[in-house]
């Protein structure tokens, strides 16, 4: 499998299940997409704002649902090994995404895992072990995610940084390293775990060391 980042905004996501797993994934999807969560029961969970209608579609009912919300992406996640078949049938029969919560190890064309995800906006990082083991996922998660605090905040100041430097007129190799020493510099993560602002001196002040020590004396 290839992992990718897919924008579902303004597309619809069709969840069949109200279990736990069904909520969980109307929960991730809901951030962007119009969830819409099939089901004859729901948990006592949250859905993230999904809209949640009262069904037990039989096998033969599956494509109905289909053409009738025209989704981007597909969940299967019954109690019902039948039914999830069917409608990952459905599903691609139509050329549509799915991701199916009762399956791990080899996967059909068209089928999608849905990754565990660190979030510092606008910094995405997943990782997957495609539906093997998902504890392992999210070990691996948390692990990530400390590492990487504050990523979001370096992503916003060196985007700015290298605009500011390319509107000053700085050359574009003189840039590229200046900017690297920015992202590998420990002093400004530093600073910006103490504020986006104070990060945003400091690596100023490493950008003008890096261009000084380059020659460019502006």
């Amino acid at each position: 499998m290839i992992p990718l980042l897919h924008d579902f905004s303004g597309a619809t996501v069709l969840v069949f299940g109200g279990g736990p797993v069904g909520a969980r994934k109307a929960r991730r999807f809901a951030r962007e997409a119009s969830v819409v969560v099939v089901s004859p029961d729901f948990a006592d969970a949250e859905f993230g704002g999904s809209e949640r209608v009262r069904a037990a579609p039989a096998e033969g009912d599956v494509p109905n649902w289909l053409d009738r919300f025209d989704p981007a992406l597909v969940v299967a996640a019954t109690d019902d090994a039948t039914v999830n078949e069917a409608i990952a049938e459905a599903a691609r029969d139509r050329g549509v995404l799915v991701n199916r919560a009762d399956s791990h190890g080899d996967r059909d064309p068209g089928s999608v895992v849905v990754p565990a995800t660190v979030r510092d906006d606008p910094v995405v990082a997943a990782v997957a072990t495609g539906g093997a083991s998902p504890a392992l996922s999210k070990h691996l998660r948390e692990t990530i995610e400390a590492e990487i605090a504050g990523a979001g905040a370096m992503a916003t100041v060196t985007a700015d940084l290298r605009d500011e430097l390319r509107d000053e007129g700085v050359p574009e190799g003189d840039r590229h390293d200046a900017i690297r020493a920015v992202v590998r510099s420990s002093r400004v993560w530093k600073g910006l775990r103490r504020g986006e602002s104070k990060g945003r001196q400091v690596a100023r002040d490493v950008i003008s060391d890096k261009l000084h020590s380059s020659g460019d004396t502006r």
